[in-house]
């Protein structure tokens, strides 16, 4: 295999080059959320990292299936002053997340709380009482 060489024998300038790699622009690098997924005896916890996220951004849901759903979505625009009525810099921003867990048999799904607090979102999933039968037992007549 051959090394390529950029530009080389080219008809077009090297400013067209740069220009139509976009290496100058800054682009907006995209990564989903960490989570983190904790259990213990009584309950499981969804972190899910959200800094800068209000309530209102996401929506929490439980489906018959048994998957819990989590969207997030933020619109946002930065605006910078304008000078003599030209925008020198005007970001518009748009973000969008989806995350699908399948719950465990044991989550009780009437008792799901979900909150943000210090730009994470918290999913509470508490387990489903055991109750504890004491065996029964018959007593069978021998005839």
């Amino acid at each position: 295999m051959l090394p390529v060489r950029r530009n080389q024998d080219s008809w077009l300038p090297d400013i067209f080059n740069d220009f139509f790699d976009n290496s100058w622009m800054t682009r907006t690098n995209y990564t989903a959320p960490a989570i983190n997924v904790i259990e213990n005896e009584k309950e499981y916890d969804v972190e899910l990292a959200a800094p800068g996220l209000d309530k209102e951004d996401f929506n929490v849901k439980v489906d018959n299936e048994g998957y819990l759903h989590i969207n997030m979505e933020k619109k946002s625009e930065h605006k910078e002053d304008k000078k003599k009525g030209r925008y020198l810099r005007r970001e518009f921003s748009y973000e969008k997340f989806q995350q699908t867990l399948l719950l465990p048999d044991d989550v009780d799904c009437d008792k799901i709380e979900a909150k943000v607090e210090k730009g994470v979102l918290n999913v509470h999933l508490p387990k489903k009482e055991v109750v504890v039968q004491p065996a029964a037992t018959k007593q069978i007549d021998i005839k």
